[in-house]
């Protein structure tokens, strides 16, 4: 059996599609950095940069699929060209390695944030969306490297593509923003909240998500990996009734909430440190990224379980490693 060559094992979503193809008998690359760290993972670890094409055509060496997961995931950066070199210039030159190397099916992961959304609708992939609708380095660098995967599709190369939503569960290390929702409220740091909705996926659906766009995805189409549409209060009402703590009742204004932003990302601007509000996020938040995972449903036979069940587990998770201490 060829090895199989996962990126972004160190992280979230990479953690558990690596462990997953673990446990089902595949041997499994991983890419990471020198300083990365991959926990309670029997993988091989080779390190590279997805910045350095030679250290890529050495990954892939002898792979038959690729689950490029990676991605330098921050809605604030002292340096915002960081982003684009990582995931514009670094998902290329991972095409272009695997492409060369022969590898027989690339799953690309974007994120649904590349979806358009109708104003007070749900989105889906055949949502029509361009690149000014991205706001921000994170998602207009990953708007940008999806349409480069589009583009190797078409031109012959077997990619896949899946745009997970938010995914929630156990071993978010660094945390995710949904993560950090989690933690924010466990560590009783969310006295308000918005009027924003998210939705919401188990991290290890997520992760079978792409094992079955591997398996049955057709290359050049995309699939939404999510589940169930929540508004943030009704999410923080569900970590209540889970977790036995109370949820915040007060709706902060949008206009408060953007002052925050733009006061806490020019002090960060200043101080070089990451701000608690960053704007891109704020202004992420006035948008209910509500979405369909209709065809990964009817295509992939993706069909996702308890929400709930992922939000017990990230809280239990988050409390036995000491993070909410």
């Amino acid at each position: 059996m060829k090895p199989v060559l996962v990126t972004g094992a160190s992280g979230f979503i990479g953690w558990h599609v690596a462990r997953l193809l673990r446990g089902r008998g595949y041997p499994v690359r991983a890419l990471v950095r020198a300083a990365s760290r991959i926990d309670e993972l029997d993988v091989e670890r080779v390190t590279g940069d997805l910045r350095d094409p030679s250290s890529l055509e050495r990954a892939v060496a002898g792979c038959g699929l690729v689950y490029h997961v990676a991605a330098d995931y921050r809605l604030w950066a002292r340096n915002p060209d960081e982003l684009y070199q990582s995931n514009v210039e670094g998902t290329r030159n991972l095409l272009t390695a695997a492409r060369d190397a022969g590898v027989e099916r690339f799953i690309y992961t974007s994120t649904v944030g590349c979806i358009g959304i109708p104003r007070g609708g749900v989105g889906d992939e055949s949502q029509p969306v361009s690149l000014d609708a991205m706001h921000g380095a994170y998602k207009r660098s990953k708007f940008m490297a999806e349409q480069a995967a589009l583009q190797f599709a078409a031109e012959g190369f077997p990619v896949v593509i899946v745009n997970p939503t938010a995914p929630v569960g156990d071993h978010d290390v660094k945390p995710t923003p949904t993560g950090k929702i989690i933690l924010d409220f466990l560590q009783g740091r969310l006295p308000a909240y918005i009027d924003t909705g998210l939705n919401l996926v188990d991290v290890r659906d997520c992760a079978l998500g792409h094992l079955l766009a591997a398996e049955h995805g057709r290359p050049g189409e995309r699939y939404i990996l999510g589940c169930e549409n929540l508004t943030l209060s009704a999410i923080l009402q569900r970590l209540a009734k889970l977790t036995g703590r109370r949820a915040p009742t007060v709706r902060l204004p949008y206009a408060v909430a953007f002052a925050a932003g733009v006061a806490s990302t020019a002090w960060a601007n200043l101080t070089h440190r990451a701000p608690r509000a960053p704007l891109d996020a704020v202004r992420m938040a006035r948008k209910h990224m509500f979405a369909s995972h209709a065809r990964a449903e009817r295509e992939l036979g993706f069909r996702p379980g308890s929400v709930d069940a992922a939000l017990l587990r990230a809280a239990g998770w988050f409390q036995a490693q000491g993070y909410s201490a």
